[in-house]
């Protein structure tokens, strides 16, 4: 009985503190809507309003934005192709993760925006979609979504889960609230043990968390990525190129300078940049030729001509492409505090990769690709461009590395089977097809 009003108070000072937060919400769709016009559509959808008649039960996988959405691209087609006659819904909360969720499946998947954690707006999403069960991918931890999905009895489970100790220790005052979250859980499947160990510390229960790996690990690979990289190389010739990939802003004079350095040396050499966020692939665009370098962006032309010293990749779902074209790629994210990027892309499309020191989302997997002698970290700019200075130097080097990757990426599949095994294990009711 007290266990229930502890909750009870917490979820409902909670949820009071975001219900009396609902006008900043409104203002945060605006200001992004400003930089990215998709964030002033579809607003029904943040507060759980839908102008369609309840849908039948279904399946539901939740990720955020792109790369959770690529990351769950196994776990879905293993969905579809398991269940071909159960409808699936994918949510995501950012425009650019509704994008790429239509880009990879089109209407073999719904789609709609996840609600912001209102008690109300979760309640409507559950009654209209009613999920025989949910899948949060890696570190989407809403108490009111998790709490309504027991109380509308929704089998959830998060999978791929990931948790940092920085984000662990930012919980703060929601940890007494998230630990009973958890423990509402049908399971929590981690990427890996210290993950599983910080969702333990976070309040999850000892009997459902368990070890299932990265599912990064089993993205397949697409051949149209290599045969796209031969045209666009053998239209470039022998010039050398390197890729800033996921950059944020906060990197941008970085690149920029490090751009400066490297032609210096290679006074032919490409530098192909991809923003992280579509809102800065004009800003970039306009930085790089105010810089002096003659610049042109994916969608002007198909592909840079001779003269071109930077090219902007300004189109959502074509970075593993053009991480292929790359001799080295330089993985943002990580010279600003950020917590870095995905690092198996790169590794998939075999480029050797450099990033900064800030990787404390993707620890584990810098860890091994390290160890592997598949990635270099740099400790500042001056690091990250020896390090690249001297890749571009090193073809036999570069070959080293993306051989290593190669045999970790290997190494580390099976992720997806193990999860589908603890799905079918941990909710066997709501997966039988």
């Amino acid at each position: 009985m007290r266990a229930d009003f502890t909750e009870r108070a917490l979820r409902g000072l909670y949820s009071a503190a975001l219900y009396v937060l609902v006008p900043a919400t409104v203002y945060h769709l605006i200001w992004r809507g400003f930089r990215q016009p998709a964030y002033l559509q579809r607003w029904g959808e943040r507060y759980g309003v839908y102008r369609t008649p309840p849908t039948n039960p279904l399946l539901w996988v939740h990720a955020v934005s792109v790369g959770e959405v690529n990351a769950a691209a196994p776990l879905v087609d293993a969905l579809l192709a398991r269940h071909p006659h159960e409808r699936l819904l994918v949510t995501t909360i950012t425009p650019t993760g509704s994008a790429r969720v239509q880009a990879l499946w089109g209407k073999r998947v719904e789609h709609v925006y996840l609600p912001y954690d209102l008690p109300g707006a979760v309640s409507r999403f559950l009654r209209h979609f009613r999920p025989r069960i949910g899948l949060v991918l890696e570190t989407e931890l809403w108490p009111n979504l998790l709490f309504g999905c027991r109380d509308h009895g929704v089998p959830a489970l998060i999978v791929n889960g990931r948790l940092s100790e920085r984000s662990l220790q930012g919980y703060g005052l929601l940890k007494p609230l998230l630990g009973r979250a958890l423990r509402s859980l049908r399971g929590i499947v981690a990427q890996s043990q210290t993950d599983a160990e910080r969702f333990l510390r976070l309040g999850a229960s000892p009997r459902t968390t368990v070890v299932g790996g990265n599912l990064k690990f089993d993205i397949a690979a697409d051949p149209q990525v290599q045969i796209f990289a031969r045209e666009f190389r053998a239209a470039e010739g022998s010039r050398p190129a390197w890729i800033a990939a996921s950059t944020h802003p906060g990197e941008e004079a970085a690149v920029l300078a490090l751009h400066r350095r490297l032609r210096a040396r290679w006074t032919d050499l490409l530098l192909l940049w991809a923003p992280r966020h579509p809102e800065r692939f004009r800003p970039v665009a306009h930085a790089a030729a105010q810089a002096g370098f003659r610049t042109a962006t994916r969608q002007m032309t198909h592909q840079p001509d001779a003269a071109d010293d930077v090219f902007v990749v300004d189109t959502l779902g074509e970075l593993a492409r053009f991480y292929a074209c790359a001799d080295v790629a330089f993985v943002g994210g990580s010279l600003d505090d950020i917590g870095g990027h995905n690092l198996l892309e790169p590794a998939a499309a075999g480029t050797a990769m450099v990033t900064g020191p800030y990787l404390r989302n993707f620890a584990d997997i810098a860890a091994q690709l390290e160890a592997a002698g598949a990635l270099r970290i740099g400790a500042d700019e001056a690091a990250v461009g020896d390090a690249l200075e001297a890749l571009l130097a090193d073809a036999e080097a570069r070959a080293t590395m993306a051989n290593a990757a190669q045999q970790l990426l290997e190494g580390g599949r099976g992720a997806l089977q193990r999860t589908l095994g603890f799905v079918d294990g941990m909710a066997p009711a709501a997966t039988a097809g």
